[in-house]
């Protein structure tokens, strides 16, 4: 599935997968624009210096008010298209931690590494809207 991820915040929970991923997209110019969140700061540093993400900020996704607080950094700063989360991640995340990931955005996708490159996987679950979302559309209810 090709999709474009030109202003997509990617989930990094594992800095190898995050590195290899945001490699593939710059050598196959598949993202212009792409936003990493994660609790690695030095790594998401490292990778911004290697011009492969375009914007980064420090995030807990095991802590709400730090997801919180990312959120109100990118609806201030970045328009957010959708998510990407590692699909290994999502399917270990526990209710908690699902229940933040799906309050990230309307549109999130997983990501999967195949032998091919990497496959897309559009969750089709509804989304929560919500203080941890960085997608507020104000005519929508906060859940």
């Amino acid at each position: 599935m090709s999709i474009n991820l030109d202003n997509f915040l990617l989930v990094d929970s594992n800095s190898e997968f995050s590195r290899e991923f945001t490699e593939h997209l710059k050598a196959n110019n598949e993202a212009n624009n792409l936003i990493v969140a994660g609790d690695n700061t030095r790594h998401l540093v490292k990778m911004m210096f290697d011009n492969l993400i375009s914007d980064y900020s420090y995030c807990d996704f095991a802590n709400e008010i730090s997801v919180s607080e990312l959120a109100t950094y990118l609806n201030e700063h970045h328009t957010i298209q959708g998510v990407l989360i590692s699909s290994v991640d999502y399917h270990l995340a526990n209710e908690a931690q699902l229940f933040i990931l799906d309050s990230l955005h309307p549109t999130r996708y997983l990501v999967e590494q195949t032998a091919d490159g990497y496959h897309y996987t559009q969750i089709s679950s509804l989304g929560h809207n919500n203080h941890l979302s960085c997608h507020f559309n104000e005519s929508e209810d906060i859940t």
